[in-house]
């Protein structure tokens, strides 16, 4: 038994002992019952990566955000002092991370199904 079955294991008993309407319900039909409590514990347990989709769109936008001000900021360095200067390093290095995050987040995951 892994870890986080212990974990919805308990979380499970907690939700039943807690409620005196869902123990009565379980004692009437618990093969009905059991399963759907079950199946409620482990979406109220999951990660909110999963099931915030909003954690996503914001960390993608300031990512987005972040290469496009650092890219922003390259022309317009280039077009104030011409040839003479080169990006911060900084810059390079905040929009390669960037870059990177986003790849990162956006590629497909490698799991087998």
């Amino acid at each position: 038994m892994n870890d986080e079955t212990i974990r919805s294991a308990i979380a499970l008993a907690n939700k039943i002992i807690s409620n005196p309407t869902l123990i009565e319900r379980v004692k009437e039909n618990p093969q009905t019952e059991l399963p759907k409590l079950a199946q409620e514990v482990v979406t109220e347990m999951s990660s909110p990566l999963k099931t915030d989709r909003w954690i996503y769109r914001i960390v993608v936008l300031s990512l987005g955000c972040t290469v496009l001000i650092v890219v922003a900021g390259a022309v317009l360095l280039s077009i104030i002092h011409g040839t003479q200067i080169s990006p911060p390093e900084i810059m390079t290095a905040l929009g390669s991370a960037a870059v990177g995050a986003l790849a990162g987040l956006l590629a497909p995951s490698p799991t087998s199904r």
